[in-house]
């Protein structure tokens, strides 16, 4: 007899639970590195930065029923946007019509969530739908950083969990969905002045993002022309952004910043420098743990629920 889909599914817990804070002080910074969080958020980090070596964003692959269906939550929010131009404030930074365009997400995103999910799995909504609004800035403050970034990529480990997206689903999330969530993160930060949270100034990888230079490196191991100190030549940038994440983001970011690359930019300026792709996404990945996994003020904000879980690996 013929396996129904939902047999195909794994295992999932049966009780969702809305996801709370557990990082309170810095202590207990040991219980999120031991935790089947960072465990399951890692590794899905990885097997994706694996996924996507030496592919292009205009390279081939499937597009599911549930791609389709977060590509358009995603121009949902792109639409809201549009309907809640910047007002007129004093201060440049920080645009107050953000928090009118947050409101209608903190209202809807239960419901744009269950859209996402087959309806046997809406159970699942309620837990989900935090990380999706964890994923878009922090709306008291304005700003957004790598750790809304990192909602993002545990709103999705967290749809890989339940079943909702498949393994055949990887080079969709990253080079159709991934990209998507960057173009309207960009967008949110141009049309309200978003002030980058905890950035770093100079001396961070870039103001508000972190994995694309992951996965967008990993694009690029084994180039036969594009070296890492090609991408600070805007011609390159020019002519090879559409295929590559890290050279859409050089882009954006030379787009927003002027004066010389080496000044604005210097971290990326000192990768230029790294002799090969497979060095400079060995490197980023280390980064990424030290600079934001493993920053109290970044993981002070993460929530741990059923699918993300505070509890530690079992040995």
């Amino acid at each position: 007899t013929k396996q129904t889909k939902q047999t195909v599914r794994p295992p999932i817990p049966v009780n969702f639970m809305v996801p709370k804070k557990e990082i309170s002080m810095v202590p207990d910074m040991g219980k999120w590195k031991r935790s089947q969080a960072y465990a399951d958020y890692m590794g899905f980090i990885l097997t994706l930065n694996e996924g996507v070596k030496g592919k292009k964003l205009t390279c081939e692959y499937p597009i599911s029923e549930t791609v389709e269906k977060l590509l358009s939550l995603l121009g949902t929010l792109d639409r809201w946007i549009d309907e809640t131009p910047p007002v007129d404030q004093p201060s440049r930074f920080g645009n107050k019509a953000y928090r009118t365009w947050y409101a209608k997400l903190d209202q809807e995103a239960e419901n744009l969530v269950s859209a996402v999910l087959p309806s046997d799995l809406s159970a699942a909504a309620p837990e989900i739908a935090v990380y999706l609004k964890e994923a878009v800035g922090n709306s008291t403050r304005i700003d957004y950083g790598t750790g809304h970034e990192a909602a993002f990529a545990a709103f999705l480990c967290c749809l890989c969990k339940v079943g909702a997206l498949r393994v055949e689903d990887q080079l969709a999330l990253i080079f159709k969905v991934f990209d998507r969530y960057l173009q309207v993160m960009r967008k949110l930060q141009k049309t309200y002045r978003m002030e980058p949270a905890g950035s770093q100034g100079v001396w961070g990888l870039d103001d508000f993002q972190f994995l694309p230079f992951i996965w967008g490196s990993s694009q690029l191991i084994d180039h036969p022309t594009l070296e890492p100190r090609h991408f600070v030549e805007e011609k390159v940038v020019n002519e090879y952004h559409q295929d590559y994440m890290f050279l859409e983001c050089i882009k954006f970011i030379n787009e927003m910043k002027t004066g010389p690359f080496a000044e604005h930019s210097n971290q990326l300026w000192n990768i230029s420098a790294v002799p090969s792709w497979s060095k400079v996404n060995q490197g980023l990945i280390r980064m990424y743990k030290a600079e934001c996994l493993e920053k109290f003020p970044v993981i002070q904000h993460f929530k741990f629920g059923s699918l993300l879980s505070i509890q530690s690996v079992k040995p």
